[in-house]
């Protein structure tokens, strides 16, 4: 296993200093508990911020750093300003309020950005340093969204995997983000992009098009000549340590304690982190209103809300507090008696073993946050009752819904709603509530949070990682065999290639320049030249058919491999297809200002290389989308390439060329082929063992050599009549 490096804004421990001296705690929560097991097995470190030290003397600082080295930790200390501006400040009131839909509560002006900038180049300088060649990065969370580009740049050659924790949200709310294309590009320095749902991942895609008009295909996007992942990881829980806490004599003597001083009562609980995303007041406000509508609840119904403290030194948050505090009153206020009161607000953290045994206590665990990337908190609760009772009432909006559908889902801002969701799980037979719980239960467990991990670090293990890229003066390599072959077979691909694109298919005609270069490299010593194109037969004929070269037009289908021969087709290639797709090419075209459709005897072609970049696009994937979904069973297939969605015969492409062309040819014959986009890696697929495929431009290729573009293939092949 590589040595694993964990990237999180707090490191998984807790500082203690009292009068015995300063002490260095593990955390319990279930990021560092899942990932315990990897560090330690790979000999791994954690970077991260340690919390204040500021106030401890040098020898307990010593001590501090010590006790975090032995627990292979590496700490990035922040100032004060840091903390407020970093974390408190762009963290905490741009990016969290903007995840969770609340824009409204954005500051008006930008102010701390640049800090934000400064500790994530300070994360990405500490990981540099740290690194060695072979490691395997994880940076985690929205505080450091730009850390992945700032290794990336440091470290080309590194794996490196990103989880967001929070909800990734619609492309509207995120493009409302002043500095929204930095954030995207600082996660696309990554190998693989992880989200809780799928949903998440699909605002991503949408967010990458829109901005900066990357299409997703599949689970992949090509940037800056890599290959990206991104994919939909659920994180879990220490189930079976839920479970199995929930088991101990101790914490089954609290139950029984909870359940006899609520014996008349049903007991409901809560537990949140006071966030204004949690929907406390909402949900406070829908038991109000079952106790209204309802009397007979009244003196039967406890609710416990445990309010855990959550960044007290934010204003939003004092005040979300103050509304809260308000709410309870009003509620005990209106249906409590002197012996009794509706809601127990407890304002204060709980051990595992506190909430443990309040959740195998409960009849009903209420969890209606307005936006919550997974919440954990609902699988707690299911983890906690091997007695396969209680009944999870759970928010639509939160990520773990996608996954508990035998929850009671809720819309939290419909209070109605959620009064007659607490009245249908307090009324709910036995037998309902065990089945449900007995599916929670099975999924909660099935996919913990070991599972998270490995799924995770499996598929980024699994990801590709490009090779260094060969620079130019690398194709002096591929140039040296080709120089020193006996005989050579050159198959060369036309746009993108031999010429830069045009605006327009009929401006990209060859200048004087290149008909010399070929002409001359088809009459070199022991060489052959062959132009492999998707371009028509007609077109290939007018601008090359004078020169002594094999012409291969519409990827293939038709060839004229020796001048002055006949165009021959592929056999069993049908065009009656092109009747039905034409009228939906066209009026795509005609809703897109600069778009066009080419007609070839076999293919249809929709260019948009005049359409603007980010509108066409985004039509070039709504039509892909809907030419996959009409014509999917049909002899065709939709191909995507530089600026043009093209339609073809199923089973045509430049790879069929190959065994034709190298048919019998002489012994010793070098085979190369240079290509630029996704129709010539079938080409580059095809050639026999030892042959030379070099790549023009920045894509991911199977290619061993790469140079950037037409005037470098000029180049190259120009050397090789001078050598």
């Amino acid at each position: 296993m590589s040595r694993l490096l964990l990237v999180s804004n707090r490191l998984p421990v807790t500082v203690k200093a009292d009068k015995e001296g300063v002490s260095v705690v593990r955390s319990a929560g279930g990021l560092a508990t899942g990932l315990r097991g990897p560090h330690e097995r790979s000999g791994g470190l954690w970077i991260g911020w340690p919390g204040d030290v500021s106030r401890l003397t040098e020898a307990q600082r010593a001590s501090v750093e010590a006790q975090l080295a032995g627990l292979r930790c590496v700490p990035l200390h922040l100032s004060a300003s840091e903390v407020s501006r970093y974390y408190e400040g762009y963290s905490n009131q741009v990016l969290w309020p903007l995840c969770h839909y609340l824009i409204d509560r954005i500051p008006r002006q930008d102010r701390d950005w640049d800090v934000y900038r400064k500790v994530n180049e300070r994360f990405a300088d500490l990981v540099a340093r740290h690194y060695q060649p072979g490691d395997t990065i994880w940076v985690h969370d929205y505080q450091l969204m730009l850390v992945p580009a700032f290794l990336r740049a440091r470290l080309p050659q590194a794996r490196i995997g990103y989880f967001h924790h929070i909800p990734f949200p619609s492309s509207e709310i995120f493009r409302s983000l002043p500095h929204r294309g930095e954030l995207v590009r600082g996660l696309l320095g990554a190998d693989l992009i992880g989200f809780h749902t799928f949903a998440y991942v699909r605002h991503f895609t949408s967010t990458l098009m829109r901005l900066l008009g990357l299409e997703t295909v599949v689970d992949r996007v090509d940037h800056d000549g890599r290959e990206v992942r991104l994919g939909a990881f659920p994180m879990g829980i220490d189930a079976r340590a839920f479970e199995d806490l929930a088991n101990e004599p101790a914490v089954l003597e609290e139950v029984r304690v909870h359940r006899e001083k609520s014996s008349e009562q049903r007991l409901v609980l809560g537990v949140d982190r006071l966030d204004y995303t949690k929907g406390i007041p909402r949900r406070l406000v829908a038991v109000q209103r079952l106790l209204e509508r309802e009397p007979a609840w009244r003196g039967r119904l406890r609710f416990v809300q445990v309010a855990v403290p959550s960044r007290t030194g934010v204003a939003d948050y004092a005040a979300y507090r103050e509304k809260v505090d308000e709410l309870v009153g009003r509620i005990n206020g209106l249906y409590g008696s002197v012996h009794n009161v509706p809601v127990h607000y407890l304002y204060r953290s709980f051990n595992e073993r506190q909430l443990a045994a309040l959740y195998r206590a409960a009849d009903v665990m209420l969890v209606t946050p307005i936006r919550d990337g997974m919440n954990l908190v609902a699988k707690e609760f299911c983890a906690a009752r091997p007695d396969e009772d209680g009944v999870l009432v759970l928010s639509e909006f939160a990520g773990a819904a996608d996954e508990l559908a035998d929850a009671v889902l809720v819309n939290p801002y419909d209070v109605e709603g959620m009064a007659d969701a607490l009245e249908a799980a307090l009324e709910m037979p036995r037998e309902e509530r065990r089945a449900r719980m007995r599916h929670l239960r099975a999924r909660v467990k099935e996919y913990d949070v070991h599972w998270w991990v490995g799924s995770f670090l499996d598929t980024l293990q699994a990801t590709p990682t490009l090779p260094p890229r060969v620079e130019p003066a690398g194709a002096e390599v591929a140039l040296e065999r080709m120089r020193k072959a006996e005989r050579l077979l050159l198959l060369i691909d036309y746009d993108g290639t031999l010429v830069p694109f045009a605006p327009r298919p009929e401006l990209a005609a060859p200048d004087a320049e290149l008909l010399d270069l070929l002409q001359r490299l088809a009459t070199r010593p022991g060489t052959r030249v062959h132009i492999v194109s998707g371009r028509p037969r007609e077109t290939l004929e007018a601008w090359l058919g004078a020169l002594p070269v094999g012409l291969h037009a519409e990827h293939g289908l038709w060839s004229r491999p020796v001048p002055g021969q006949p165009w021959k087709a592929l056999e069993g290639v049908t065009t009656d297809w092109k009747a039905l797709v034409r009228p939906v090419l066209e009026a795509f075209a005609s809703r897109v200002p600069g778009a066009l459709v080419e007609e070839k005897s076999a293919s249809l072609a929709w260019h948009y290389r005049q359409v603007d970049r980010v509108f066409g696009a985004r039509q070039a994937r709504e039509l892909r989308l809907h030419l996959g979904e009409v014509f999917a069973q049909g002899p065709l297939e939709v191909l995507p390439g530089d600026k043009v969605v093209e339609v073809r015969a199923r089973g045509v492409n430049k790879g069929r060329v190959v065994g034709p062309i190298t048919e019998g040819m002489a012994p010793g014959t070098l085979v190369a082929a240079l290509g630029d986009d996704r129709t010539d890696e079938d080409l580059f697929a095809a050639l026999p063992e030892g042959s030379i495929a070099i790549h023009a431009g920045g894509k991911d290729t199977r290619a061993g050599y790469r140079v950037n573009g037409p005037t470098e293939v000029r180049q190259v092949l120009s050397a090789l009549l001078t050598g």
